[in-house]
C-alpha cells in the first residue's frame, strides 16, 4: 500500500515539481537579495512620527519605551536601553524577539519595561532565554538595543476573540493567534506580499530608526528561533545592517521536508517563491561578505541535525572568499538562546561593531 503519510507525499510532489523547474538553486548573494525581496513582497515602511512615551532607570541601564506608527495597525511599542550614564554613540542592536508561540507578548520576551516581566515571560524566558532578559544583559556591555513589536505581536496583535478555558488570559489569547496565524498570511498573499514580507519590512523600519540616532554608531542585529528568522531577512535585505546573529533557525530545506518538520514552523518561514530561488541557508548567507554568525543548537527537536550540518556547508561556500567573517557555533543545547550562547554571541557583536572596520563588496 502506498504510503500516505504527508512526508512521503510531498516528498514524491518534490521529485514532480523538480523534475519541472529547478528547485533550491544557488543565485549569487546580490542577485538572490533582489529576487527574494520581490518574491516576498518586503514593502517600504518607515517607522514614523515617533513618540518617546516614558523613561526609566533599573539599575545601571536606562530605558525609553518608544512609539512609532508604520502606516497600518496599531502604534509600534518598543524599548531601548542603553547604560544608565554612558555619554558618548555607542553601538547599536536591534533585538528581534521570537515566536514561540506568545504573540500576546513581543519585545517584553527578551526586554524588561519598568513593570518587570509578566508569569508567562518568566517562563518562556527559562525556557528559552536561560532565564535571561538578554536585550538588557546585552545594553549593560555598552550597547544601545531597541527591542520592537512587529505584526500579531505585543502592541502590534489582533483584538481577537478569547473563548474561556484553562489558564490566564495571555496563554488563551496564544491559543487564540496560533489558529488566526494562517489567516494572516492568506490576507498578506492576497495583497501580494506575505507575513515574512511584512514583519522584515516593519524591521527593515525599526534599524533605520536606530541607524538614525546620533547617539547610535555601527548597528548590528541578533535573535533566536523566530527571531532568528526575522535577523536572516533583515541581514538580507538592509545592507548597513553590520552584523547579524541568527541562532536556532538554520536548516536546509530538503531536510525538513524528509524530516517532517515542516508543520512545526511558523509562516513566516515559508515565504513564496523562495524555493525556486535558493535553499533558506541561501538566503542567510546572501549578505557575504558582511559578518555573520550562526548558532545551530544540535539537540534541538525543530531541526534536523544533518540539515543544519548541510546548511553550514552551504553558508560557509558563501563565505569561501571572506575567511574569519563567518563564524558557526554548534551549541550542545535544545532549541533556544541559552545563556552560553548569549555570551558568545555578545563577545561577536562587540568584536564586529567595535574593533573590526567595516566589511566591503555588498
Amino acid at each position: 500500500m502506498p504510503d500516505g503519510s504527508a512526508p512521503a507525499v510531498f516528498g514524491e510532489l518534490a521529485e514532480v515539481v523538480g523534475g519541472q523547474w529547478e528547485l533550491f538553486p544557488s543565485l549569487p548573494g546580490p542577485r538572490l537579495r533582489a529576487a527574494a525581496r520581490q518574491a516576498i513582497g518586503v514593502p517600504a515602511l518607515t517607522a514614523a512620527d515617533v513618540r518617546v512615551e516614558r523613561t526609566w532607570t533599573d539599575g545601571d541601564l536606562h530605558g525609553e519605551e518608544l512609539s512609532w506608527t508604520v502606516g497600518f495597525g496599531p502604534r509600534t511599542r518598543a524599548y531601548l536601553l542603553r547604560p544608565r550614564d554612558h555619554g558618548g554613540p555607542l553601538p547599536g542592536v536591534v533585538a528581534l524577539h521570537c515566536h514561540a508561540g506568545m504573540k500576546w507578548a513581543g519585545k517584553e520576551k527578551i526586554a524588561d519595561g519598568p513593570e518587570g516581566p509578566s508569569d508567562e515571560v518568566r517562563r518562556l524566558r527559562r525556557d528559552v532565554y536561560g532565564g535571561r532578559a538578554w536585550a538588557g544583559e546585552l545594553a549593560r556591555r555598552g550597547f544601545a538595543v531597541l527591542a520592537h513589536d512587529v505584526l500579531t505581536w505585543g502592541s502590534r496583535r489582533f483584538a481577537l476573540d478569547v473563548p474561556e478555558g484553562e489558564g490566564g488570559h495571555a496563554d488563551r489569547y496564544d491559543r487564540a493567534a496560533a489558529r488566526h496565524e494562517h489567516v494572516v498570511a492568506k490576507h498578506c498573499a492576497l495583497l501580494g506580499t506575505s507575513f515574512a514580507g511584512v514583519v522584515a519590512g516593519e524591521d527593515l523600519a525599526a534599524a533605520a530608526y536606530l541607524r538614525s540616532r546620533p547617539d547610535v554608531g555601527e548597528v548590528g542585529c541578533a535573535g533566536v528561533s523566530g527571531g532568528g528568522l526575522r535577523a536572516a531577512l533583515l541581514g538580507a535585505f538592509d545592507p548597513r545592517v553590520r552584523a547579524v546573529v541568527v541562532a536556532a533557525m538554520v536548516s536546509t530545506y530538503p531536510d525538513l521536508l524528509a524530516g517532517g518538520h515542516v508543520e512545526r514552523h511558523t509562516w513566516m518561514f515559508y515565504p513564496p517563491g523562495l524555493a525556486r530561488l535558493g535553499d533558506w541557508p541561501d538566503l542567510v548567507a546572501a549578505r557575504a561578505p558582511a559578518p555573520l554568525m550562526v548558532q545551530y543548537a544540535l539537540r534541538d527537536d525543530l531541526f534536523p541535525q544533518a540539515g543544519m550540518r548541510r546548511a553550514h556547508a552551504r553558508v560557509g561556500e558563501r563565505y569561501r572568499d571572506a575567511p574569519g567573517r563567518y563564524e558557526a557555533v554548534f551549541a550542545p543545547s535544545p532549541h533556544c538562546f541559552d545563556v552560553p550562547m548569549q555570551e558568545r554571541a555578545f563577545g561577536w557583536l562587540a568584536r564586529e561593531l567595535v574593533s573590526r572596520p567595516p566589511s566591503t563588496g555588498r
